[in-house]
C-alpha cells in the first residue's frame, strides 16, 4: 500500500488509531474455523483452520521512519471463577506488505478528504 495513504490514514504524528483490520500480503494469521473436541476413545477431533493475511488490530499507530505499522489486539478470556483476564497481543507489521485496510464505519473517509455516501438505513 502506498506509504502517502497509510499516512493519511493513520497519521505521521505518533498517535493510536480506532479498530480496525490489517490485510497483509502474508499468510499472518492462522484462526479455527470451529472448536476442537475429544469425540469417542479419547480421540482428538479438530476444526479446520483458516490461514489468512487478516489481523483484527484494537488500535494501530503509522510508524513513517520505520515503515512499519504497531498493532495491538486485546485478547479477554473470561475465567472459571468469572473474572477476566486480559491480555494484549503486539504486532510489527512492514508497511509494504500491507495490501490492504478495512474499517468497520465511513469516518476514516474524511482523513481522506471524502464526504461519506448517502446510504439508507
Amino acid at each position: 500500500m502506498n506509504a502517502g495513504l497509510l499516512a493519511k490514514l493513520f497519521g505521521t504524528d505518533g498517535r493510536w488509531s480506532g479498530p480496525c483490520i490489517v490485510i497483509l500480503d502474508a499468510d499472518a494469521s492462522v484462526q479455527s474455523i470451529g472448536s476442537d473436541s475429544i469425540v469417542q476413545g479419547g480421540l482428538k477431533s479438530y476444526s479446520p483452520r483458516l490461514i489468512t493475511g487478516r489481523l483484527a488490530a484494537d488500535t494501530v499507530r503509522l510508524l513513517p521512519e520505520q515503515a512499519a505499522l504497531v498493532l495491538v489486539q486485546k485478547h479477554v478470556v473470561r475465567q472459571n471463577s468469572g473474572t477476566d483476564l486480559v491480555q494484549h497481543t503486539l504486532t510489527i507489521v512492514n508497511a509494504d506488505h500491507v495490501a490492504a485496510v478495512e474499517f468497520s464505519d465511513l469516518e476514516t473517509l474524511a482523513a481522506l478528504g471524502i464526504e461519506a455516501p448517502k446510504l439508507e438505513k
